[in-house]
């Protein structure tokens, strides 16, 4: 199956889920297939570096798979096999590289900020630290698909330059992040909401980490 069908899919899925544990599974579900589409980019792109295409972007595209192997082991393998298996899995084709990437970095990005949202509400520092962790190891897989972007020559698409945001509005929203995030979770963990589809775009600042300052206790 093409990789922009799977990310689509698991997009979809992780906007749609509706409890901590789903959020998990589907965040490790997108590390996985992130570690897929490195490594099959690899490939495609040793195929060009041998016609003069150069080996730049191999070395990058190798560096995500393993940022994004790294990533799905902090989240941690389900304690049950997914009811639709692992996506990855089924990943056959590269049809667009520049467009499979953009899709990918969009579910990166979406999948750290469902595991940010359930850190929050917590009760289990097992939980916590698993999504903390997460968090922590999908910013790395999400640069290394902006540089991977900009090596195979594909437009980066917006939020690649978020981090050129002047601090003025980063602080505004991360007063926001922090207002909607309190307000959705109560400081506790909720059946309804938990995806990126309940919770919108607003905890995505990096400033919106310091929602909780202290792990659970007990």
């Amino acid at each position: 199956m093409d990789a922009v069908r799977l990310i689509k899919a698991t997009r979809h899925a992780l906007a749609e889920a509706r409890s901590a544990s789903d959020v998990m599974v589907e965040a490790w579900q997108a590390c996985r297939l992130a570690e897929a589409v490195g490594q099959t980019s690899a490939l495609v792109l040793t195929e060009r570096a041998l016609e003069g295409g150069g080996c730049g972007a191999v070395e990058i595209a190798r560096a995500l798979a393993e940022a994004a192997s790294h990533a799905a082991e902090c989240i941690g393998r389900p304690p049950d096999e997914p009811v639709t298996g692992e996506r990855a899995s089924r990943l056959t084709a590269l049809a667009d590289l520049g467009g499979t990437l953009r899709e990918l970095r969009s579910l990166i990005q979406e999948a750290a900020e469902s595991l940010l949202v359930v850190a929050c509400g917590a009760d289990e520092q097992e939980l916590y630290w698993s999504c903390v962790d997460g968090v922590d190891a999908a910013h790395p897989a999400r640069e290394l698909l902006t540089e991977l972007l900009r090596a195979v020559g594909a437009e980066v698409g917006d939020g690649a330059e978020e981090s050129d945001e002047s601090g003025e509005a980063k602080e505004e929203a991360a007063d926001t992040d922090e207002s909607d995030a309190s307000e959705r979770l109560g400081g506790e963990p909720g059946p309804v909401g938990v995806g990126s589809r309940g919770l919108g775009r607003a905890v995505l600042s990096p400033a919106a980490a310091v929602v909780r300052l202290e792990p659970p206790t007990g």
